[in-house]
């Protein structure tokens, strides 16, 4: 098995992306189990990816919150090409299955659906009050366990505003969570973490994406020429949490709600209780081969073509 530093021992790898891949480890110093995120060579283009990941990562690492899997270390491994180091990040290791495993099943009950939304509402209220935004909200980066919701991945974050750091015509993330600004090109900003929330809580009441569409390149082309859409009737639902989540699908940012309202009204419909920081929300300076499904747009993050590029006109 592969050691890392000689402390963090591979054992399982438990997830691959388009430009990272996670291992369940151990570590042999501390002895104890932890996941490890093993980025791509190469994974941002030419800008530098080992000190911007490691900058990320001290950020993510001053991140505490219940519902947030935290980040314990950063460091460098060899690489199978000559002289390059590749960056991987130590996280907690959240036990349970990922939500994108229990939709696989159909739509939730819509009172743990809204749960849920709420504890990640919650994890990303304490990450935009410390000028975090996670740029990956889905599925499959919300683990399910028996002490509640952990959001994974928040060791590749990116400060408020920071500029992606990617080919002309580039963009990071999984195209079904992408706020419409970031498909033209506007840096991430918490508004596009709430856009992902909204489209968290559609799947999750629903069991489908409020898009149609059959490849990926079908997706982006509909999501440029089509408002998402409504939430159906679904039976004891109150209005307030379909509302809100049109509120998040805005395409205006200004017009969805902060994760701080989004988590508390959230927990409020299903009598939960969440632990959101009371502080006002500050933005810091930047510092697959099968076919195209609902479930694979859920999971895949990539670098995505932006269709016909960027268009800082507007969408339409």
């Amino acid at each position: 098995m592969r050691t890392l530093d000689g402390r963090y021992q591979l054992e399982q790898r438990i997830g691959v992306g388009g430009m990272s891949e996670v291992w369940q480890a151990h570590d042999q110093v501390l002895d104890r189990p932890v996941a490890v995120k093993l980025i791509s060579p190469g994974a941002d283009g030419q800008h530098g990816p080992v000190e911007r990941i490691r900058a990320e990562a001290r950020s993510a690492a001053r991140l505490v919150h219940p519902n947030v899997a935290s980040v314990h270390d950063f460091g460098t491994s060899s690489s199978t090409l000559p002289g390059r180091r590749v960056p991987y990040i130590v996280m907690e290791l959240a036990e349970g299955e990922t939500l994108a495993a229990h939709l696989r099943s159909g739509p939730l009950d819509w009172r743990i659906s809204v749960r849920v939304c709420a504890e990640v509402g919650a994890a990303l209220a304490a990450a935009h009050a410390n000028g975090i935004v996670h740029r990956d909200v889905k599925p499959a980066n919300v683990m399910l366990t028996p002490s509640g919701v952990k959001v994974l991945d928040f060791g590749i974050a990116t400060p408020t505003g920071a500029s992606e750091p990617m080919p002309d015509g580039m963009l990071v993330g999984t195209p079904a969570y992408l706020a419409p600004e970031q498909l033209d090109g506007a840096p991430a900003t918490p508004a596009a973490d709430m856009y992902a929330l909204g489209v968290l809580l559609y799947y999750s009441l629903t069991g489908r994406l409020p898009y149609r569409a059959d490849t990926a390149a079908e997706l982006l082309g509909v999501r440029r020429r089509q408002a998402p859409d409504r939430l159906p009737e679904i039976d004891g639902l109150p209005p307030e949490v379909a509302e809100l989540c049109h509120s998040c699908l805005a395409e205006d940012p200004a017009r969805r709600p902060t994760s701080l309202v989004a988590a508390l009204q959230l927990a409020e419909a299903v009598d939960a209780r969440v632990y959101v920081p009371m502080l006002i929300p500050t933005a810091r300076r930047p510092a697959p081969t099968s076919p195209w499904t609902e479930q694979a747009a859920m999971e895949a993050t990539e670098a995505v073509p932006m269709a016909d590029g960027p268009n800082p006109s507007g969408r339409r």
